[in-house]
């Protein structure tokens, strides 16, 4: 039996307004969790709405899961909060770090791809998803960087993770596309490190050319590469739901609903088997 795999957009605030009145046809709804961890508020109040029609997703950037120090307990704690109004889809964080002793950086930077970040990275998110009572997805991240230790390539760092400790994996098709441009990766082969069932979301985003260098920006249209890409990851793990990211030079409401199509037609073209 073929089945098409649910797809969502971002949940961005320029376009508040213009789900309210129209509450477009999509499967679901992916949020930025730190946008909402107020007890209160307009954008709090809009994804409460929006929530009985929708379900949707709770993706976190501020977390930073992988750094040494810095770390906070209390985020997790207020993403808990959030969880408990809002009963997400997915509760999603990067493969990344973004803080110090000395406060968060607001950055996904790029971690060293070793034993140490596994066990680091793997005694967070058992200690997350105790507290959550749920998996969490992990996220690939795009880099601009590889570190001369790395003993994994990122895709089998996240496949061992999801292995402990039972998180799923986050996949960012346009971050394996950048990442295979400004690397010399194989996104092609990234894909045979998971096993059937750890793949349970996927991402698609824009990128754009800087001379030698692919920019993960998320404010463009999806690039045909990436489209293709994606057909392979639908083959290889099936109909998991899909979400089109667009956070910079965002248009109208109806250009992501337009994307969300074309990955529907693109799931339609290869006859995913549900």
């Amino acid at each position: 039996m073929n089945a098409f795999p649910p797809i969502g957009i971002g949940l961005r605030g320029a376009h508040y307004r213009a789900m309210l009145d129209t509450r477009p046809r999509i499967d679901w709804l992916e949020a930025h969790t730190e946008n909402y961890l107020a007890d209160g508020g307009w954008d709090l109040h809009v994804l409460q709405t929006l929530r009985a029609d929708y379900p949707i997703a709770l993706h976190g950037v501020g977390l930073g899961i992988g750094s040494v120090h810095g770390f906070s307990t209390e985020h997790v704690e207020r993403i808990a909060a959030l969880a408990e109004r809002i009963e997400p889809l997915f509760i999603s964080e990067h493969l990344c770090w973004g803080a110090t002793a000395a406060g968060v950086l607001n950055e996904l930077l790029p971690l060293p791809l070793n034993a140490a970040t596994f066990a680091l990275v793997a005694e967070r998110v058992e200690r997350i998803q105790d507290r959550l009572a749920r998996p969490i997805l992990l996220e690939n991240v795009s880099t601009y960087l590889r570190f001369h230790g790395d003993t994994f390539s990122e895709t089998e760092l996240l496949a061992e993770l999801a292995r402990r400790t039972g998180c799923g994996v986050l996949l960012d098709v346009n971050n394996l596309y950048v990442n295979q441009c400004n690397h010399g990766e194989d996104a092609w082969r990234a894909l045979d490190a998971f096993a059937p069932g750890m793949v349970r979301e996927l991402h698609l985003a824009g990128h754009e050319v800087d001379g030698d260098v692919v920019v993960d920006h998320h404010g463009a249209a999806v690039a045909e590469p990436v489209w293709a890409l994606y057909a392979q990851a639908l083959r290889r793990f099936g109909p998991v739901p899909t979400l089109i990211e667009w956070d910079t030079n965002l248009p109208p409401l109806d250009t992501l609903l337009d994307e969300a199509r074309k990955a529907r037609d693109v799931a339609g073209e290869i006859g995913v088997d549900g």
